[in-house]
């Protein structure tokens, strides 16, 4: 395999003047989807955003692909999450992605509603298979019924608990069916006992600042977060209700303190033992367990909500292929490999998640009692509750969450209080919005 590595702006130049030259032969005006061709050498641009752990499994999956399509050669680049999106962003001011870029959720809306990514649906049934995928997470993908990016890995919204810390503090953790209100008593006790625990910890940080959090609650209500075209549908009052739910909490001063979570940096309150829980996706677990250096950390599911558990799959990876691209049937051979093929599942394991296809989590190792076989068993337990499709954000919905909180952390500070945080962060949201 021919592994180009590049980074930064470096990254950035080079792809989007090598790919700026290719538009002119084919890309979007390359007419019905064909099986990929076997005939003609053909080399693929592929960027992803991650560290030389991912590098390393992506090199071993490029390596399978290459091997069962000879005719291809399948050049990468990858970066940080930061320098990822700004490489991108770059790229795309030439309208020059590179032939497959990872995808994720919140950037599908700016990338795909602007002409930038290919639409997929005529590669199904050709070079691409999407069937083993499920429908809600499918639609984290499509905007207004097209599909733009394909998921290949999977999870949910959760809560993270040290087990063994929640035993010695004397409480239990919520039963099955919890609602919100139940949550927030759970969060109340925990800060009680914990306050005489010798070294105190905490339940966990500030619930009003968590994003995703949010969403999932909006949905719990009925509440679609956008429309379909785009636009915000929540309001207000609706952010206040939810600045209000934790508000008991931040007067009894129950949450992680925001100078002590800046202070700990990289790390976490959770992965320090200064916290007992953290509401997080449910992929991290592993991480965590890790991170922490012992096995003690489980899984809850979010609460009830008042019409169930309304849970959805949230896409922790995705694959779009490039409006631009020269080769948008090798293209789709590509995402096809990466979602479905049993080697990559076996490569990667939930390192980026769960894989979203059968086929890829039957090709795992995983040993029993393991935190990946707690995660898979978790997933599995839970997913008769994925009701929803998961919510596909508006354009520039990373700079609205980044805001978030950022205000939620005044609001800590007590800088800000309830009316002020959702009087502000809206105004935030609404003109942000107005501005794509």
């Amino acid at each position: 395999m021919k592994l180009a590595r590049l980074s930064g702006a470096v990254a950035a130049i080079a792809v989007t003047v090598g790919l700026t030259a290719a538009c002119g032969n084919g890309g979007a005006d390359a007419g019905p989807a064909a099986k990929v061709s076997t005939d003609e050498d053909i080399t693929l641009s592929f960027a992803w955003w991650g560290n030389d752990d991912r590098a390393a499994r992506y090199e071993k999956a490029i390596d399978a692909f290459e091997e069962k399509h000879p005719n291809i050669t399948v050049q990468t680049q990858f970066q940080s999450w930061d320098d990822y999106w700004t490489a991108r962003s770059t790229e795309a001011a030439g309208s020059a992605l590179p032939d497959v870029v990872q995808m994720d959720a919140g950037y599908v809306r700016q990338y795909g509603a602007t002409g930038q990514l290919a639409e997929l649906d005529g590669q199904v049934g050709v070079n691409l298979d999407t069937g083993g995928v499920d429908e809600t997470a499918l639609a984290s993908g499509q905007i207004e019924g097209t599909t733009y990016a394909v998921p290949v890995s999977l999870n949910t919204q959760s809560i993270i608990y040290n087990a063994k810390l929640l035993e010695e503090l004397g409480v239990e953790p919520p039963a099955e069916g919890y609602t919100w209100d139940d949550l927030v008593q759970w969060f109340a006790d925990v800060a009680e006992a914990g306050a005489k625990h010798d070294p105190q910890v905490y339940p966990v940080g500030d619930m009003t600042g968590n994003n995703p959090w949010f969403l999932q609650w909006l949905v719990q209500q009925g509440k679609a977060p956008f429309t379909d075209d785009g636009q915000i549908a929540f309001t207000q009052e609706d952010v206040q209700a939810w600045a209000d739910l934790w508000a008991p909490l931040r007067e009894q001063k129950a949450f992680f303190p925001a100078q002590r979570k800046a202070q700990l940096e990289p790390k976490t309150g959770l992965n320090s033992s200064e916290v007992v829980a953290e509401a997080n996706w449910d992929t991290l677990m592993p991480n965590y367990v890790a991170e922490l250096g012992s096995d003690d950390l489980e899984l809850l599911p979010i609460p009830t909500g008042d019409e169930g558990k309304k849970m959805y799959w949230h896409s922790g990876v995705m694959l779009s292929a490039s409006a631009s691209s020269s080769h948008p049937d090798a293209a789709a051979a590509f995402i096809d490999f990466m979602t479905n093929d049993p080697q990559v599942g076996e490569i990667f394991g939930t390192s980026k998640g769960v894989p979203s296809t059968q086929a890829q989590k039957d090709a795992m190792k995983v040993d029993d009692g393991t935190p990946d076989d707690r995660l898979l068993t978790y997933e599995d337990a839970h997913a008769d509750d994925v009701t929803e499709p998961a919510p596909v954000p508006v354009e520039g919905y990373g700079e609205i969450e980044l805001e978030m909180a950022r205000l939620s952390e005044e609001m800590e500070y007590g800088n800000l209080d309830e009316d002020q945080f959702a009087a502000q962060w809206f105004a935030y949201v609404q003109d942000t919005v107005k501005a794509q």
